[in-house]
């Protein structure tokens, strides 16, 4: 199963509640931080809300 590797790359702060809140799911606390997660539809949906504020990479 595929992963994607998600790092957040600009601050949250100014932003909606959504965005953080997504922000927070994920794992992400900070700039610079990053997470693995599985590619599965709910964690494509949440990366797709803070698309501005993270970047992500498929990793194997």
């Amino acid at each position: 199963m595929a992963e994607l590797k998600v790092t957040q790359t600009k601050s949250r702060i100014g932003s909606k509640k959504e965005h953080r809140d997504s922000l927070r799911s994920l794992g992400l606390h900070r700039i610079g931080d990053s997470v693995v997660k599985p590619d599965r539809p709910e964690i494509r949906g949440m990366i797709n809300a803070v698309r501005h504020l993270v970047t992500v990479e498929e990793v194997d």
